[in-house]
């Protein structure tokens, strides 16, 4: 990006063109006498040297000094090399003025000493001393030094180096072994104008919480795990987030998945153990997201909040490989719609919900059509990404119409990125700290025209890089030459004429960046869960107790959090879709064995089982025949009957069915909803007819009646011989006195033994036959008996 000083024709005062002049001739005097005092027999000063002592500077107060001040500088120097260094002393330098942001970049960038370039040590009593450092052995030093002392010039940004001197056995003569360097912003004078700044502050996490939720009427919710817990916890990232964005004047930029996943733990939840297994979160837990809640309540009572659409949809990933798969887009304007209901009931304000925020502010026309698709008209982009291509000699205000009423917000690329690096060393939050605040200078001085600026750092800044990130603002904030503003105003500000407006072509976009997208396979996983999701809510009675959950964890499973994890990124879609199939199979028809049938007409049951909490209905199940000449379900080859189950019941649907032939039938039983798709599995089993047909009825009637006629027979052969024996007892033998039985007579049927007809005796052939056959002893064969 081109700037002022770089160009010729910059806007800076004559009277301050003037003072630079002086300050330049001032600060090249003592350099060229300390060039021309440097010993002949030292060539390691005449270039770079490779270091053998590390500086760090580990502190700079005042980050921006102003005249009257003292400023102090803390670190330490480690010898790195195999050989003691001795006769070592500690100097700062004050190098050239850096009018420039690039030249500033260049600084920061350089190795090793470079004389004429890095100043002459300020000297005097503003140094310490070492008589010895031992290879691997770390010392502390601190200098203060009156600011006075370091002869700056005019409002700029100053180059600024910690250096060490010494000698060792291999080189016995003095000289620099270690330097680093830093910036000193200095504006004794005032600004011209002030940069109107807007900072991003981001409240963004990992997806935390799954599709599962709990069957009791509150629907406990279910965590991947307690890493939430952990960043809430005092210390933690989102917890240094809160704490030190209160007393910043800074844009909060908010997931709504976040709030409502802190908000669950206020309450019973519980977190995904081994297995299927899961544990209660803690009462101590649920009193952490309380406080972090409370304590974000307050911080942004007075400034502005922007939601992003729920979860922070990957919106490149979507627009490279999302489109194409039907329902992607939907997902995203849901995740849009419940954006601002979710921040305004948890932090009860209104949210901004029009800004959408493209990974790394990386931008190509695809993804402006895929980000403004839900209703925002302003993408924040990058510099980096839409580039300045017009010659501009400073860099313009973030507000860019780029067509289609799309306002691009464009973040300063520079200041954005620089506290992307480990933060938790000192001497690198501090470097961090000074090179933001020189470059924030540095484009203040480019003109005198005012301009909007936007500082957009990473999506999920660490602990560390949070407090670096919020001392450079606080420094910023008491530097006195910017205004800060919200987002909203940025976007509303008069843009740049001469600015680029142009959206980079496709091939622009990021390899790096198009590496950790989310594949179409996965949009295709989403998909496919949706359309289970979508037949299994026709059935419920209280469809929101589903679809809710799983609609907000298919969100999550297009979350920009995912990047750089696919393997995790997939087993969270996975989970979703095994639970989502495990509650659909709760609902499903009972097995059943082989059925036997004998008689023309008979009915079969099925039984439908709701292990769900909730009931269904708009369900209908169809019992089919596949051999509809051999068996009939409800006068044709098969029937359907709606059904309606309660939570936790069964129910028993009846066909009527009548036999055409004897055999062996299958019959398909198969739940449909009541729009003709079929749910579920379908149970399958065999009917066996066996009906009794006219020739059978002949030859039991004609078995019955041959019975009954051999009876008769029997019965009138036995009179016969009763009265036959009778007559011969009267011509020779006297008859037995009356009411006393005959022996020689036992088969008179009036005499038998027992009490009386049915007690034991013999079946008699006037005796009615039986309805019913006799039970058999031996074992019951296998199958079903139907109802007649």
């Amino acid at each position: 990006m081109a700037e002022a000083a770089d160009f010729q024709g910059t806007s800076a005062s004559p009277a301050r063109r003037r003072l630079r002049r002086t300050g330049v001739l001032l600060a090249g005097a003592p350099l060229l006498a300390g060039l021309l005092q440097l010993p002949a027999a030292s060539p390691a000063q005449a270039a770079d040297i490779d270091e053998t002592v590390a500086v760090s500077v580990n502190s700079l107060t005042p980050s921006i000094p102003t005249d009257g001040d003292t400023l102090t500088v803390s670190g330490t120097v480690t010898n790195t090399g195999k050989q003691a260094v001795t006769d070592a002393q500690v100097d700062l330098r004050v190098g050239q003025e850096l009018n420039t942001r690039s030249g500033i970049d260049t600084a920061a960038r350089a190795g090793g000493h470079q004389p004429g370039t890095d100043g002459n040590p300020v000297g005097g009593k503003y140094v310490e001393k070492f008589s010895k450092l031992t290879p691997g052995v770390s010392q502390p030093f601190n200098i203060s030094v009156p600011v006075d002392e370091l002869d700056l010039g005019d409002n700029g940004v100053y180059q600024f180096a910690v250096s060490l001197s010494g000698q060792t056995p291999a080189q016995p003569w003095p000289q620099v072994l270690g330097i680093q360097r830093t910036f000193l912003p200095w504006q004794p004078d005032g600004p011209d104008t002030e940069t109107r700044t807007t900072v991003l502050w981001p409240l963004i996490s990992t997806a935390h919480m799954t599709a599962q939720t709990g069957s009791n009427e509150s629907q406990t919710p279910v965590f991947r795990d307690n890493d939430l817990a952990r960043e809430l916890a005092p210390g933690g990232r989102l917890e240094q987030m809160v704490s030190l964005g209160k007393d910043l004047d800074v844009t909060w930029v908010v997931d709504p998945d976040l709030l409502a996943s802190v908000d669950a733990m206020t309450r019973n939840y519980r977190v995904q153990g081994e297995g299927d297994t899961t544990t209660a979160g803690s009462r101590a837990d649920q009193e952490l997201a309380k406080r972090w809640l409370d304590g974000l309540q307050g911080a942004v009572a007075d400034n502005e909040v922007v939601a992003l659409p729920f979860a922070d949809p990957d919106l490149a990933s979507l627009a490279h490989n999302g489109t194409a798969v039907t329902g992607s887009l939907g997902h995203l304007k849901e995740a849009t719609d419940v954006a601002a209901d979710t921040v305004a009931s948890i932090l009860h304000v209104e949210p901004t919900t029009d800004f959408a925020w493209p990974v790394d502010g990386a931008v190509d026309p695809s993804i402006v059509k895929v980000a403004t698709s839900a209703g925002a008209d302003k993408v924040i982009a990058r510099s980096d990404s839409l580039d300045e291509t017009a010659g501009l000699t400073y860099t313009p205000s973030a507000a860019r119409p780029i067509g289609g009423g799309t306002t691009a917000v464009v973040a300063d690329a520079r200041l954005s990125t620089l506290f992307q690096g480990d933060m938790t060393r000192a001497s690198a939050s501090t470097l961090a700290v000074q090179r933001f605040l020189a470059q924030s200078l540095a484009l203040n001085l480019q003109t005198d025209e005012e301009r909007s600026i936007v500082v957009a750092p990473q999506r999920m800044p660490t602990a560390g890089q949070a407090r670096t990130l919020a001392e450079a603002l606080t420094a910023l904030q008491g530097g006195g030459w910017t205004e800060a503003q919200d987002l909203t105003e940025a976007a509303a500000a008069k843009p740049d004429p001469g600015a680029t407006t142009k959206v980079p072509a496709p091939s622009a976009y990021p390899s790096a960046l198009r590496k950790q997208e989310l594949q179409r396979s996965a949009f295709e996983q989403i998909a496919a869960t949706q359309s289970k999701l979508g037949k299994f809510k026709v059935i419920l009675s209280d469809e929101s107790r589903v679809v809710t959950p799983f609609g907000r964890a298919m969100n999550r499973e297009m979350s920009t959090s995912w990047r750089g994890r696919a393997a995790e990124a997939a087993a969270y879609r996975d989970d979703v879709e095994v639970y989502l199939g495990s509650l659909a199979r709760r609902v499903a028809l009972i097995e059943k064995s082989e059925m036997k049938l004998s008689g023309r007409s008979a009915t079969i049951p099925v039984t439908v089982q709701n292990n769900l909490v909730q009931g269904v209905e708009n369900l209908v199940l169809r019992l089919t025949s596949t051999s509809p000449r051999r068996l009939k379900i409800g006068g044709d080859s098969y029937e359907e009957q709606p059904v309606t189950v309660s939570g936790g019941h069964s129910q028993t649907v009846k066909f009527t069915t009548s036999a055409e032939a004897n055999g062996q039938a299958e019959v398909i039983a198969q739940l449909y909803t009541e729009d003709g798709q079929k749910y579920g599995d379908p149970v399958k089993f065999d009917v066996r007819v066996t009906e009794f047909t006219a020739t059978v009825m002949l030859v039991i009637g004609g078995g019955f009646l041959l019975l009954v006629l051999a009876g008769f027979r029997m019965y009138t052969q036995r009179k016969r011989a009763a009265r036959e024996a009778r007559e011969t007892r009267s011509d020779g033998t006297a008859a037995a006195p009356e009411g006393t039985e005959d022996p020689e007579d036992p088969e008179d049927p009036e005499e038998e033994s027992g009490s009386g007809p049915g007690a034991g005796d013999l079946e008699q052939p006037s005796d009615p036959a039986a309805d019913t056959p006799a039970e058999s002893a031996d074992p019951s064969g296998t199958g079903e008996r139907v109802d007649r």
